[in-house]
């Protein structure tokens, strides 16, 4: 879990509460209001004060192994967006086969066709968002319990951005100026409830389809912006041990700028609001093989640690 960054945020588990903690390699220390500076994490996330809590790391008496406690998500947002087909290859494969099954095209000419398509909105497009629910964000201390009205709960590996400083309408010019840091989100969703099958002219319905409890886990490190290049960074998730996603941002469509000015200009994105900025190739569908009880996912991001994720099947209510 650990990061390669000279220090992180994290939230722990003490008893029944949440404490805020700053993490230096395999060590864990907790933070209060005066060593923040602020009253609460997301106080500071509106103006980061990254080298107030470097001045801590050489604080001897107060460090605990990381090992001896339980993390659990490190944000606390107010909004969660989302931003949907936004990893290239990703995109132009899935145009592709469909445009091979349903056309006179041969593999090549549709991957020609989707690939003109991409650059096309890269260049001239709007970056694609929908909403997700707060209350899903959970640390992968919780078990992801696998929703029993269906067999098709996938997984989506994505670099999540935390907002820092307030931003509404920005410009693509000033839009990393309100980012705080990054996390990872594996944005997991039931793929037959993605369409409405009552009335297809509503279009997808990501309510049902991604806001299950706990569909959002999230960490278990918030990594300060300095430390990451968010425009270069890895993806990778095993399944079991078995690898399933091995992607990179260099293939985001709609880079992090272009996402969070986009998003700004219709709602203000708040300190600690999350971001999710896609996912590459490699999800369940594409595998068609897709989540069950007693599945272990292994998430990592280039910098910012590894997630693990325990699933486990929604045990019938009691009578």
């Amino acid at each position: 879990m650990t990061s390669t960054a000279p220090f992180a945020l994290a939230r722990f588990r003490e008893g029944a509460d949440v404490r805020l903690g700053l993490v230096m390699g395999d060590r864990i220390r907790p933070l209060d209001t005066d060593d923040l500076g602020a009253a609460d994490l997301n106080a500071f996330l509106a103006a980061p004060d990254w080298d107030r809590l470097a001045g801590l790391t050489n604080d001897a008496d107060t460090w605990m192994p990381l090992a001896d406690v339980t993390l659990t998500a490190p944000v606390q947002p107010r909004q969660v967006l989302q931003a949907g087909a936004n990893y290239r290859e990703h995109v132009v494969e899935l145009v592709a086969a469909g445009l091979t099954q349903n056309s006179d095209r041969t593999p090549e000419e549709a991957r020609a066709f989707a690939a003109k398509i991409m650059d096309d909105r890269a260049a001239n497009g709007e970056p694609y968002f929908f909403i997700g629910l707060p209350a899903c964000v959970v640390g992968d201390d919780v078990p992801l319990v696998l929703p029993s009205y269906s067999e098709v709960h996938d997984w989506e590996l994505e670099l999540a951005v935390v907002i820092g400083r307030e931003a509404f309408r920005v410009s693509r010019e000033d839009a990393l100026d309100h980012v705080a840091g990054y996390t990872i989100v594996n944005d997991i969703t039931t793929r037959d409830l993605v369409f409405r099958k009552d009335m297809k002219e509503i279009g997808t319905d990501w309510y049902r389809a991604k806001n299950a409890p706990g569909f959002l886990p999230t960490g278990p490190l918030l990594v300060p912006a300095q430390f990451v290049d968010g425009g270069s960074v890895g993806l990778r998730l095993e399944l079991n041990g078995q690898l399933m996603q091995d992607g990179s941002t260099t293939d985001l469509l709609f880079d992090i700028a272009a996402l969070i000015s986009g998003a700004s200009q219709t709602m203000p994105l708040l300190p600690g609001d999350l971001l999710l900025t896609g996912s590459p190739s490699g999800n369940g569908q594409h595998w068609k093989r897709f989540l069950r009880d007693g599945d272990v996912m292994t998430g990592s991001i280039d910098g910012l640690g590894t997630q693990v994720v325990r699933c486990v099947a929604e045990q019938p209510a009691d009578l």
